[in-house]
């Protein structure tokens, strides 16, 4: 059966997928690597040969293209040079009148066939395939009509789905993820009808089955992560056909979401809040509030004493939702101050009241957390947020105060900024003084430059002549030492050609063509400061010391 198909738009291609994909895509297709299977007149399916066989489908006509392909580039990137080469071989074999609908001679084969035969084939088909046994055995289950024999078997298939023999890695995680997503499909079936009750317990023993499989496998590809969440979803959906006790549940719901490691039972209480129900809601909250009636508060000075526990988090969130809905704010506020162990639990608990519009609450604790924390390193998103509180306040010295105390212990340049600002060219002064005084205190390493920070304010204010006397008083890393030479090549040419020459023997002594690139990149700068018979002369002796070394040769020219 031949068919004329979809004619495919090339400049749309092109634009979808970019110059590079789009010349991929066409490389592939010249190679003959697509085998069209089928075909509609929107819709194109085909098996492109690549790193391994992939399925690929191409929607749509002209300018509007859509699909999907089942390689890692289209998961990641979108449209791939599968589809380009797919959509190219569409419109070839639609022009020549080549276009086989593969599909549909397979379908109307099929429908000649008795039942028995087709039994046969999809029997031979799933002893070869373990996952299209496993979903057929889920489909058969469902069929069953009682309840305890339905129970056992979808317990079976379920275990043997989720069952881990060693590690899985990388290689075998899709295969085992798609067994289980196909008992999750039997699950999902279960769900929507009388046997909704069955799939509230299931679901959940699936769940926990696949968090036990997390720690013995690779699951980069974030496989468990969807598989958790869809099991999740399979139980919210069970409840809402079999509305199960409302107290019972919110036990179970709350033992589920205080074991729950993996963020899929997260919230549960605000997602059922319908089919909990007063009552269900009620008791949610009695043992909420009775757990976390039984956590100690984190502050400051016990912030040793307790380490980070998970329940605070969680009770935490569930008991803000009850406070939020009955509009008790300082019941917010409060749950928030229970954990005040470090300075950005302040700026969470300051922004917030900010947030309820009390603004002179924000900065009371906002100082709190500033002066409890004083023997610490500041965290400039507190000082930040305190200083702009007071400025806002017309409370600039104070302003000034909080920022000059955090410069005077962990200098940087977005605190000189925000002092620059209030302060003006006297405090750049003091900010630089501090510094320099710092200087001879604090001797530079290799991974430690002190005169960083001082010539990048320099930088910044134009002081370049003090700026180089810094650097040569005190050296400096190499990406400042750059920088400096980049601002300065106008005013202090020859040192920055002392700088780049330094780089450039640097990289020419590392080797491989990433840095011989940069240094042929940095000697073409170099050509725009120095005169033509000087740089020749340069150019000469670099040639000379690194002959030997032919890519970098060649990239000169």
């Amino acid at each position: 059966m031949s068919r004329a198909g979809p004619r495919f738009d090339p400049d749309a291609l092109r634009n979808l997928a970019g110059d590079k994909v789009f010349a991929r895509g066409l490389s592939y297709y010249h190679g003959d690597a697509v085998e069209l299977l089928g075909i509609s007149d929107a819709r194109v399916t085909a098996t492109v040969a690549g790193t391994e066989d992939y399925r690929t489908v191409v929607t749509g006509q002209g300018n509007r293209i859509g699909g999907e392909c089942s390689c890692p580039a289209f998961a990641d990137w979108g449209f791939c040079k599968h589809m380009v080469a797919t959509a190219l071989a569409a419109n070839e074999a639609g022009a020549t009148g080549g276009l086989d609908d593969g599909v549909a001679r397979i379908r109307a084969h099929l429908k000649s066939k008795g039942i028995e035969a087709l039994i046969d084939m999809i029997l031979d088909l799933a002893e070869q395939d373990r996952a299209l046994l496993r979903r057929l055995e889920m489909s058969a289950a469902l069929t069953e009509t009682d309840e305890a024999a339905l129970k056992k078997r979808l317990r079976r298939l379920i275990g043997d789905a989720t069952r881990i023999r060693g590690f899985i890695d990388y290689e075998r995680a899709p295969g085992w993820a798609a067994g289980v997503d196909a008992a999750l499909d039997a699950l999902a079936e279960l769900a929507d009808g009388p046997h909704a009750a069955l799939a509230i317990e299931l679901s959940r023993e699936a769940a926990s089955r696949i968090e036990q499989a997390i720690e013995n496998m690779d699951d980069s590809d974030g496989y468990c992560s969807e598989l958790l969440a869809r099991a999740a979803d399979i139980h919210l959906a069970a409840c809402k056909v079999a509305r199960p006790e409302p107290v019972k549940l919110a036990r179970d719901l709350y033992e589920l979401e205080m074991a729950d490691g993996y963020g899929a039972f997260e919230d549960t209480v605000r997602r059922y809040a319908d089919i909990l129900g007063q009552e269900g809601l009620a008791e949610y909250r009695r043992l909420a509030t009775q757990a976390w009636e039984a956590l100690p508060a984190r502050t400051a000075s016990r912030r040793s004493e307790f380490g980070y526990n998970p329940e605070h988090r969680k009770l935490a969130s569930i008991l803000d939702f009850f406070a939020e809905r009955d509009g008790d704010v300082d019941l917010r506020i409060a749950l928030r101050a229970k954990d005040l162990s470090s300075q950005w639990d302040y700026l969470q608990l300051a922004e917030f009241c900010l947030a309820q519009g009390r603004a002179e609450e924000a900065l009371t604790r906002a100082e709190e957390g500033l002066w409890l924390f004083e023997d610490d390193r500041p965290d400039e998103r507190l000082v930040f947020f305190a200083a702009g509180l007071l400025e806002k306040a017309g409370r600039r010295a104070e302003a000034e105060a909080h920022l000059w105390r955090a410069f005077g212990k962990a200098p940087s340049m977005d605190l000189y900024r925000r002092l620059r600002r209030l302060g003006g060219k006297a405090a750049t002064g003091r900010a630089i003084d501090l510094l320099m005084g710092r200087l001879a205190q604090a001797p530079a390493s290799r991974w430690h430059h002190p005169s960083d920070l001082v010539l990048r304010m320099l930088m910044a204010e134009k002081q370049l002549d003090a700026a180089w006397r810094v650097f040569r008083a005190h050296g400096a890393s190499r990406g400042t030492a750059e920088a400096l030479a980049r601002a300065s090549e106008t005013t202090h040419p020859k040192d920055a050609l002392e700088i780049y020459a330094r780089r450039v023997e640097e990289l020419a002594r590392t080797g491989g063509n990433p840095a011989y690139e940069e240094a042929v990149a940095l000697i073409d700068r170099m050509a725009g400061l120095q005169a033509p018979g000087e740089h020749a002369a340069y150019l000469a002796g670099v040639r000379e010391r690194y002959r030997r070394k032919r890519n970098l040769m060649k990239l000169l020219g």
